[in-house]
């Protein structure tokens, strides 16, 4: 990405597994303001295979120890979170954070003091604000033609029958199960469009055959004038539903669930590749409008090219020129409180 570059930002990851491999160090060595200059990988090193000259360190006090690194990418598992972030702020680090940030509001709220009284910033990754199918639907809210929102549906679903071999997402431990993994990006892509609601109801469900965590939940979430959005996600959908299904008075729009980053990530696709973030053909969302005279018009609305580059570039702009990042701390905590509750 094109930037008036006036500090190098020495960034390091806290993992090389699927996230840093897939969501981090792509963009960290694409843009310029960024050198991705060291990995904790415990046993296999497998990072100087993408990047050659990068350092892998066998812990994570190693990578912290560290005084060039400026940036910690804390991307291990959900109940380490609040833990590794609060010691790279002691650390004197700036930290990027998954999601979810942390288990609850009270550890959200002592690590922002942290970072205010160690001069340091906190930045949440939710990259799904960036992703190409909600491009469509901020497209749509911000051309008015729905008119007065009256319901919204947001989906993640996917389909996995098996207890998964990751502890931090099957077992009772802090942050695990659905709500968890999957939560945070639905209701920050609500919160991001809508603010924080004026109250919530929520619901989780148990349903694959063994499971000792919730993998299934909704979530409906009220807000001012009679709008009310729901939220739902199960780990048990064969044929998932769109993504995105929005109602006004005015018409209705459908989107499915379709960005592709992740998958052409996974598959070795670099940034530069023509194809990087382009929507698979006929995948576009559907605009249905009526007007006074109950005529119905449906058009094409196609989403812009998908990247999370400019999470990164938002990072880099926070840091060096003290500019606002998007994703907020009171959105993170309207988040949490929902999640916690």
């Amino acid at each position: 990405m094109d930037t008036n570059i006036n500090k190098t930002i020495n960034a390091g990851l806290l993992a090389y597994g699927m996230s840093g491999k897939v969501f981090h160090a792509p963009f960290l060595n694409a843009h310029d303001g960024f050198n991705l200059k060291a990995v904790v990988e415990r046993s296999h090193k497998n990072a100087v295979n993408d990047y050659p000259n990068i350092i892998s360190y066998n812990s994570v006090d190693e990578l912290l120890n560290d005084e060039e690194i400026d940036l910690v990418v804390i991307n291990t598992p959900n109940n380490l979170h609040y833990e590794h972030s609060k010691a790279a702020l002691n650390a004197h680090k700036h930290i990027l954070v998954e999601k979810p940030f942390t288990a609850n509001t009270a550890q959200a709220k002592e690590l922002f003091e942290l970072a205010d009284s160690v001069g340091k910033q906190i930045f949440f990754y939710q990259n799904r604000r960036w992703d190409s199918d909600f491009t469509s639907v901020k497209k749509v809210l911000d051309s008015g033609k729905l008119g007065k929102l009256v319901e919204v549906h947001l989906r993640y679903d996917r389909y996995r029958n098996v207890i998964g071999p990751k502890a931090f997402k099957e077992k009772l431990v802090e942050a695990s199960g659905l709500l968890y993994d999957l939560g945070p990006h639905l209701l920050d892509q609500v919160i991001s469009l809508f603010g924080k609601p004026l109250n919530f109801h929520k619901i989780l469900g148990k349903n694959r055959a063994g499971t000792l965590v919730d993998d299934y939940f909704s979530i409906q979430l009220s807000f001012p004038d009679s709008v009310n959005i729901f939220v739902t996600s199960s780990m048990l959908v064969v044929n998932p539903q769109p993504g995105f299904i929005l109602h006004g008075v005015n018409g209705s729009f459908i989107k499915h669930r379709t960005d592709i980053q992740e998958e052409q990530l996974l598959a070795g696709m670099k940034l530069t590749d023509p194809g990087y973030g382009v929507e698979p053909a006929n995948k576009d969302g559907l605009l249905t409008t009526i007007d006074v005279g109950g005529n119905k018009t449906e058009e094409i609305i196609k989403s812009e090219v998908g990247s999370y580059l400019p999470l990164f570039e938002a990072v880099y702009q926070a840091i060096t020129n003290n500019q606002p990042y998007p994703v907020t701390r009171e959105d993170v905590l309207a988040q949490l409180e929902i999640i916690e509750s």
